[in-house]
């Protein structure tokens, strides 16, 4: 059987009156045209081909047609196909070659414009899929997002989420249904936002008011729920920058703890991710929590004890030690993991812990690095210095292929 070739039709809220006399040709000329109901019910009758409406789970109906079609199937997409929409999905699964996209003008555009704010200078997020305090990894002070809805729900959601996590005084504003005949906008700020419902397809604008967005590592240690397993803020900055998280890469977080490393790696950049690996479920759950205040769920992946709960298939790009470390093998099954090339940072605080890390250092290469901080401290009246305990820290890159 030949396979189709898909041609991805945008369409706006404004429906067959938006779409341009080239859109319109392509799906008057078309024997198959898929889309949501909604979708669908905006073609008129002068489209004489036959209609399939997504049936749930959609990307699972959307193989079996792609399967079972040998002519060209044409798929209707909201707004602009490529901009978190479902060209880019069918791009993915079939080639850009056998895909032809004819875009309409985007959500974000559209509210950009209702807004009056430069698209080039706000920061657009989508929670169809995303947990909606994803946003937390972008919201900073004087900042402005523009948030994809998944749902009439969002609005809600969303401000919940900024106004427990300092954002409360942040001006929301929900643009439903844009560039159609039932265009809204309702306007509030998070803390005293009221559920008063409406339409699923929504851009929230928000204008951040709250906590400034730092990117750099080494976030203040309260900015962590924790019972005491954490990377200090002083050693977790200089672990970050040996471990050089780098956009799109993957780091395995050895010893999770409380995910400070994990998150800090994910912060750098939207594109990083993670996973953390912790043998106790009491502070599986606390990274779980450090991840959502943060903004990074959707980034780390939380499993059970390492090397055991190690994925079989994937490769990391950085691998971090910071529990574990002297368990048999432990280094081992590390460095067998780690990509070519790829990075392996381990931080000895016991003497035990830095007599391995010294040998692993004389056998695989690599720096050693002795970190000792202090902190100024009431003594009395006085001010003393206390000290952090001490770390042994090794950084090493596995050599290249040959």
């Amino acid at each position: 059987m030949t396979h189709p070739s898909v041609v991805v039709v945008g369409v706006g809220a404004d429906g067959w009156s938006g779409l341009t006399p080239r859109s319109r040709d392509e799906l008057c000329s078309a024997s198959l045209v898929a889309g949501s109901a909604r979708q669908l019910d905006l073609l008129p009758d002068t489209v004489t081909a036959h209609r399939h409406s997504w049936a749930t789970p959609m990307l699972d109906d959307l193989d079996a047609l792609l399967a079972g079609e040998s002519g060209t199937v044409h798929v209707l997409a909201s707004g602009d196909p490529m901009f978190h929409g479902v060209g880019a999905t069918i791009v993915r699964r079939i080639g850009a070659d056998r895909v032809r996209v004819l875009p309409a003008v985007s959500s974000a555009t559209l509210a950009a414009a209702r807004m009056g704010w430069d698209l080039a200078r706000a920061t657009v997020l989508s929670v169809v899929t995303d947990p909606v305090d994803s946003v937390l990894a972008e919201a900073g002070n004087g900042l402005r997002l523009l948030v994809l809805g998944r749902d009439s729900r969002t609005p809600t959601e969303l401000a919940h989420v900024l106004a427990a996590n300092g954002f409360g005084a942040s001006r929301l504003t929900v643009l439903a249904n844009l560039d159609g005949p039932g265009e809204s906008r309702t306007t509030g700020t998070a803390d005293v936002w009221s559920d008063m419902g409406g339409d699923p397809l929504a851009v929230i604008a928000v204008e951040c008011v709250g906590p400034p967005l730092i990117r750099s590592a080494g976030l203040d240690d309260d900015a962590y729920d924790n019972d005491g397993q954490l990377t200090k803020a002083g050693v977790r900055a200089l672990t970050i920058a040996a471990l050089a998280p780098a956009a799109g890469e993957t780091l395995w977080d050895i010893g999770g703890g409380a995910g400070s490393i994990a998150v800090e790696w994910c912060r750098a950049d939207r594109r990083c991710t993670a996973w953390t690996f912790e043998s106790d479920a009491a502070r599986r759950g606390r990274i779980a929590t450090n991840a959502a205040r943060h903004g990074v769920t959707r980034s780390i992946t939380i499993a059970g004890a390492a090397p055991g709960s190690f994925p079989s298939a994937a490769v990391p790009d950085a691998i971090f030690v910071g529990g574990g470390l002297t368990d048999p093998g432990m280094v081992d099954a590390c460095w067998a993991a780690l990509r070519p090339g790829g990075r392996l940072v381990a931080n000895a605080v016991t003497v035990e812990s830095e007599h391995l890390v010294v040998g692993e250092q004389r056998s695989r290469g690599g720096d050693l690095r002795r970190i000792h901080l202090e902190s100024a401290s009431p003594l009395g009246t006085m001010t003393t210095w206390r000290p952090v305990l001490p770390v042994t820290q090794w950084i090493a890159r596995k050599p290249e292929d040959r």
